[in-house]
């Protein structure tokens, strides 16, 4: 789905608005290998008060499923950079698993990574992905056995993201040594390409997880907390990502 050494931003759909989230899209997908895009949710449980706060304002301003499906539409006819779609099994389940991933690829989405959603219990969301033609990502932690680890990369026809520390989503000065750790050792064990992410907001922080192993870093919260206090965000998310990935000497 992206190239070794990608940046993957994450951004949040609606944050502050379906116009504003198209803008950053395109923003951004010069310098990204896939992007995340987040779809708001009321109770996004495993991101910290950064991320948090993006869905609750998208929410507020009357954002709906079907604006995520609108947005993917509209980057489509502009960028074929890959896309997933994140977000918590409630709306997977009441729109319905085959209407919410069909919509999803015929959008414009590359894969999905459903964040409360573990592998045991995954059968039917996997069949109607693989029928469907949508990759699927699933989580893995610090803490995640070699065991279950290879049945997350068996299940995983996009690629495994590696969460980096224990605790929720949040821009970090330092990144643990156990993140690294982690990211070794899931290298022994997936077939898969390994996106790391959580905690991550510099360009030092993207370079030791690559070196560590990584194929691809996402950054979320450093960027979500620049569009929230900036007032040229467009042009500064830009910046940010380039320098995130490296490109920023060719702006």
């Amino acid at each position: 789905m992206f190239e070794r050494g990608s940046l993957i931003p994450y951004l949040t759909a609606g944050d502050p608005s379906v116009e504003k989230t198209l803008e950053f899209l395109l923003a951004v997908e010069e310098f990204a290998g896939l992007i995340e895009l987040g779809i708001p949710f009321s109770d996004p449980m495993a991101d910290g008060k950064t991320i948090q706060e993006s869905h609750y304002r998208a929410l507020r301003n009357g954002f709906k499923l079907e604006d995520t499906f609108r947005i993917l539409r509209e980057f489509r006819r502009h960028s074929s950079t890959p896309v997933i779609l994140m977000t918590y099994y409630n709306p997977v389940f009441r729109t319905g698993v085959r209407r919410f991933l069909g919509e999803a690829k015929a959008s414009g989405a590359d894969g999905i990574l459903v964040v409360d959603l573990p592998v045991s219990h995954a059968g039917e969301f996997l069949d109607i992905a693989s029928e469907e033609g949508i990759k699927t990502v699933f989580l893995a932690a610090p803490n995640t056995p070699d065991e279950r680890l290879r049945e997350i990369d068996k299940a995983s026809t996009g690629f495994v993201y590696l969460i980096s520390l224990y605790g929720t989503t949040g821009a970090r000065d330092r990144l643990p040594e156990t993140a690294f750790e982690f990211v070794r050792r899931a290298r022994k064990i997936c077939n898969n390409k390994l996106a790391v992410g959580f905690g991550v907001s510099r360009r030092e922080q993207v370079e030791e997880l690559l070196r560590a192993g990584a194929d691809g870093v996402v950054v979320g919260s450093a960027l979500i907390e620049l569009i929230s206090r900036s007032e040229n965000p467009v042009e500064e998310l830009r910046k940010k990502v380039a320098e995130l990935s490296g490109y920023s000497k060719a702006l």
